[in-house]
């Protein structure tokens, strides 16, 4: 097994209480091996990994989605994550 392309991604965590809301980002990494997707708490087989996409918003980066035979996940993104789309449908979806 082997890494193909990494990318960076944020998960917001948002704890309200009842005079104030916090919200704290927490940078993670994507990976792509030959054989599978991983993040935090992910593992996708990678036979099961039909496509990606992405979508921008508001010019400051935007939602990558993972499209798997379970279902589409989501992963908010900062900055474009175009290389690590072209690497995903260079190297694995030939």
């Amino acid at each position: 097994m082997y890494l193909i392309a990494e990318q960076q991604y944020v998960k917001v965590e948002r704890i309200v209480s009842s005079i104030s809301q916090i919200d704290t980002e927490h940078q993670r990494t994507m990976y792509l091996y030959n054989e599978k997707l991983v993040t935090k708490h992910r593992e996708f087989p990678i036979q099961d990994v039909i496509d990606m996409s992405y979508r921008s918003i508001g010019g400051k980066g935007g939602l990558l989605y993972v499209h798997t035979t379970n279902g589409v996940y989501s992963y908010t993104v900062k900055s474009s994550p175009l290389p690590f789309l072209n690497a995903f449908k260079k190297y694995v979806k030939k």
